[in-house]
């Protein structure tokens, strides 16, 4: 086979791995997803605050997330207060240092976060020990959480208030599903605010 015609086989098997994933996701977690706009839309029209948490690809996903509602998504209206945990170096090289990096995220969950605000944890394998922490104490703040997760949720899928699963073992394919999960979500939240 040749050199093109093996790279055109790798684009179209990605591209279907996506689109079966999106199928997947369509049919079990519609109800997850419209349950976490709702909590995320009374947040936001009740002039709470959104917090995003996560690592690597899912520290990038939760800062455009943030952007989105501070800017805006598709509509012109107010800003909607909304935070990633993952975006001042200073504060998570200090935490890190003098803490530990398992603290980066719940140091500022202690410090940020009230009752009836909402923390977004964002993990492709639902086990990220710095994302537990930040979730337990938001928990404890009484806070609502809500986990972005993959594979079989890990350990923050019980952690959560509320969990949006995507059933698959790829972490790329799981990324695509959080971003496209992430822009519904903003959506259904700027439609909230803008009624």
């Amino acid at each position: 086979m040749e050199h093109a015609a093996v790279v055109e086989s790798a684009i179209a098997q990605a591209i279907e791995a996506h689109l079966a994933l999106v199928t997947v996701v369509k049919r079990q977690a519609m109800r997850e997803i419209s349950q976490a706009a709702e909590v995320l839309a009374r947040a936001a029209k009740g002039r709470k605050r959104i917090f995003w948490a996560g690592n690597g690809g899912s520290a990038a996903d939760s800062q455009h997330l943030a952007a989105e509602l501070i800017g805006r998504f598709k509509r012109e209206r107010r800003a909607i207060a909304s935070v990633a945990l993952t975006t001042d170096s200073s504060i998570l090289t200090a935490i890190g240092n003098d803490y530990g990096f398992n603290d980066v995220f719940a140091r500022q969950v202690s410090g940020l976060v009230s009752e009836g605000d909402v923390l977004v944890a964002i993990s492709t394998s639902g086990n990220s020990r710095n994302l537990i922490e930040a979730v337990r104490v938001a928990n404890e703040l009484h806070a609502t959480t809500l986990g972005l997760l993959g594979r079989d949720g890990g350990e923050l899928r019980s952690q959560c208030g509320l969990s949006i699963v995507v059933p698959s073992n790829e972490t790329a394919r799981i990324q695509e599903m959080h971003i496209m999960i992430g822009h519904i979500l903003c959506d259904m939240i700027e439609q909230s605010v803008c009624e």
